[in-house]
């Protein structure tokens, strides 16, 4: 144990393995523009497995009223149905915020109730192991139980903070390319290409620059293929994306159906409308930049500024002074 405790501790083994860390991170960002290929393709196999599902589903439906229940098994399904953990962490957004994360189906539901009752459980103990038997740091009883706490506390927000910081990823990585998009399926739709169609193009050719927006494109084509109503599939992109100007761009194509108006011509408004939002966006970041960068300037340039200028006059005044 005091071998364990000497090999933590040791200021040299944290320096080590941070090198190690910086350079594994840095050869991930090298070979991520090698892998996004790979990534996308991966991802549209994924698709392609979900419109089959949805086909598979439509004809168990057809077939045998009410069969479109989904299956989860495994030990986190078990513990969650017994322990009752669906009613005890109830949250009715939980389901929404899975879709607008990636995660689809019964199994990410279950994961992020299994983990949200037992990262408080896991932190704890491990914080307690590692207080009682390793470092206290110095700490009194009733400090080592606040910091329990503390991480007990901070297991229980963990899955929330996980699903919301992947949220706002995926979300960021759509909007960068959805002007994009939509330009390009207005040129398909002007075309003479159908709305599927185009949207399976468009779905095709965004890849590169968001990955999540081709998936999303290709899942509402599945959903424009296999659904009753149309205007589900739409609702469902505005929900997955949960973002304003996808709402308003699926609403548009809502209406455009609903009373016969010119798909293209809505197309044209809200790419333009999509255009200017990003405009004002990068507008704002450019605004906000003066008052990002004023610490920064105090605290890195200004004593530089002053070394330089005044050092000579220093030096000059030591030697004569000398």
């Amino acid at each position: 144990m005091d071998a364990i405790s000497d090999l933590i501790m040791d200021k040299s083994n944290w320096v080590t393995g941070a090198v190690a860390l910086g350079v594994f991170l840095t050869v991930l960002t090298l070979m991520n523009g090698v892998l996004q290929g790979a990534s996308l393709e991966k991802r549209m196999k994924a698709v392609a497995g979900r419109r089959e599902e949805l086909r598979r589903r439509s004809r168990e439906a057809m077939a045998t009223p009410g069969a479109l229940r989904q299956a989860d098994d495994g030990f986190k399904k078990r513990i969650v149905e017994r322990l009752n953990l669906t009613k005890l962490l109830e949250d009715p957004q939980v389901a929404e915020k899975m879709l607008q994360a990636g995660l689809r189906g019964p199994r990410p539901l279950t994961t992020f109730y299994f983990f949200r009752f037992a990262s408080p459980f896991i932190l704890m103990a491990t914080s307690f192991l590692y207080l009682e038997f390793i470092n206290d740091f110095g700490m009194a009883p009733f400090q080592k139980l606040a910091a329990v706490m503390v991480f007990a506390a901070i297991g229980f927000y963990a899955p929330n903070i996980y699903v919301s910081n992947r949220i706002s990823k995926r979300r960021a990585s759509i909007m960068v390319g959805f002007p994009d998009a939509l330009d390009l399926l207005l040129i398909c739709v002007e075309s003479g290409m159908s709305i599927e169609a185009a949207i399976t193009k468009v779905s095709q050719e965004i890849g590169g620059s968001s990955l999540e927006l081709a998936e999303e494109l290709s899942l509402l084509a599945a959903e424009l293929s296999y659904l009753p109503e149309r205007r589900l599939a739409y609702e469902g992109l505005a929900k997955r994306t949960n973002h304003p100007g996808v709402k308003a761009v699926t609403t548009a194509m809502i209406q455009a159906e609903q009373y016969g108006t010119p798909l293209g011509a809505a197309l044209r408004v809200m790419a333009k409308e999509n255009r200017d939002l990003r405009l004002s966006a990068a507008e704002k970041k450019a605004a906000s930049l003066p008052a990002q960068l004023t610490v920064p300037m105090i605290l890195f340039f200004l004593p530089v500024l002053f070394v330089v200028i005044l050092g000579p006059a220093i030096i000059n005044i030591a030697d004569t002074m000398g």
